[in-house]
């Protein structure tokens, strides 16, 4: 049984930095596209970005581009989300999810309905 597991998530000033991890249990992480969402209070859960399982194509929302990086190791089964600049509104639980299909190399699902996968989220607050 493949799960992912989130951590990372904490209380920051804006303007501040986080990194969060993804780590993937299974064989499987390196087959398939893998992507961070958001959740705030109220709010649908939102695309934040996503890397093929080639590491050589990458898509974020454009809220966050230019501020935020997703990367991952292969060989550590581990997804990362390192979030530079950040605002109150970033504010959110963040998921990571596994795509449901391997998809071509280029492969960046940025639907909700794309990933069938998800771990259990970690808070991040930003405070003003």
């Amino acid at each position: 049984q493949v799960q992912l597991v989130e951590s990372g998530g904490g209380l920051v000033q804006a303007g501040g930095s986080l990194r969060l991890s993804c780590s993937a249990s299974g064989r499987t992480f390196s087959n398939y596209a893998m992507g961070w969402f958001r959740q705030a209070p109220g709010k649908e859960r939102e695309f934040v970005a996503a890397i093929s399982w080639s590491m050589t194509k990458l898509a974020y929302a454009d809220s966050v581009k230019g501020r935020f990086t997703i990367s991952r190791d292969n060989a550590k089964n581990t997804l990362y989300l390192q979030m530079n600049s950040l605002k109150p509104e970033d504010t959110a639980i963040y998921y990571c999810a596994r795509a449901a299909t391997r998809g071509s190399w280029g492969y960046t699902p940025r639907r909700r309905d794309e990933y069938d996968l998800w771990g259990q989220g970690t808070q991040v607050t930003v405070s003003s």
